[in-house]
């Protein structure tokens, strides 16, 4: 009986209970998984639990606290009319930045797919600005484009035309800051979901548009209604879904476009924002903040799932 290889007639991995390379497999598992883990449970999860327990306690200028108050910080920020004004911030800027930017990637995405040379090119060029910060571009948005003076390109052009300047980022009748907003998250984020569209394109099978050319319907909106949408319903119920999910997340663009050496304007503040300024400024009160944002979370949670069970997201079909 050879001594290596079998044992007592059997390969020597069943004799002794598990295939060969099991318990190595699980070690580099865990070699590779493991930091990514820590630092998730770490830095995420651990400050997510945390933050929902300060939510029922009355927390100034303390993450220890003592003096449990129930669901007091919660019905104090539903009353809130900061709080509700930072909610309707955020309706009005979604109701334009979601469906706008649905609009421009998935037309971004159909000029992409159309390109026959150098289609690598301009896939890169249109996504790179993703790869920005949204704090650097905020900034070039302020300073250099919309920064209020004749020397900003805004009113450069403008001053072409003979037209007054603006100070956009001050100016609330008319509220010109929303421009400068929409246009820098519009072109930060683009180019991501003009991908996500680009591949659902490249998903549709050519024998669709084939049959369809066979049957005589005319090409552009005809076979884009017809064809290329329904195709792409799974990819645009999540790009939708993403959109609105960011536009709740808004932070850095704002902070950075609005926020001076005096502070924030009382205008134009999404909810984190208003959170950030409630536990993190002059208050110092965290546990009335933390209940803020639980609020925040089961809003976007419902949101999220009431669109996807609206949209049918999971089914069958899919």
């Amino acid at each position: 009986m050879k001594a290596h290889g079998k044992l007592l007639g059997k390969p020597l991995g069943k004799a002794l209970g598990k295939p060969l390379g099991t318990q190595n497999r699980t070690l580099w598992f865990w070699v590779f998984v493991g930091p990514f883990f820590l630092g998730l449970v770490l830095f995420t999860y651990v400050p997510l639990a945390w933050s929902v327990y300060l939510s029922f306690f009355d927390a100034h200028n303390t993450v220890s606290p003592t003096d449990f108050v129930g669901l007091d910080n919660y019905a104090s920020m539903l009353r809130n009319e900061a709080f509700t004004d930072s909610l309707v911030t955020f309706a009005v800027f979604s109701a334009f930045i979601v469906p706008t930017t649905f609009v421009l990637s998935l037309a971004l995405a159909l000029m992409v797919n159309r390109v026959r040379r150098a289609q690598a090119f301009f896939r890169s060029v249109f996504f790179l600005p993703a790869a920005c910060s949204y704090v650097v571009a905020a900034l070039i948005w302020k300073l250099s484009i919309f920064n209020g003076v004749r020397f900003g390109l805004a009113n450069t052009v403008l001053g072409w035309f003979g037209a007054e300047q603006i100070a956009w980022l001050s100016t609330t009748q008319p509220p010109w800051y929303w421009l400068v907003i929409a246009t820098v998250r519009l072109w930060l984020q683009a180019g991501f979901y003009m991908i996500l569209f680009l591949a659902g394109l490249q998903r549709i099978s050519p024998t669709l548009y084939e049959a369809a050319a066979v049957d005589g319907a005319r090409p552009g909106w005809q076979v884009l209604r017809h064809i290329t949408l329904p195709q792409l319903r799974a990819t645009s119920v999540a790009v939708t879904l993403l959109l609105v999910i960011n536009a709740f997340q808004a932070f850095d663009e704002f902070y950075a476009l609005l926020s001076d050496s005096q502070g924030y304007p009382p205008y134009a503040r999404p909810p984190l924002v208003y959170l950030y300024y409630t536990a993190l400024g002059q208050e110092q009160n965290l546990g009335f903040g933390s209940a803020g944002a639980v609020i925040l979370a089961l809003i976007i949670a419902v949101v999220t799932v009431g669109q996807a069970r609206w949209f049918g997201l999971g089914g069958k079909e899919d």
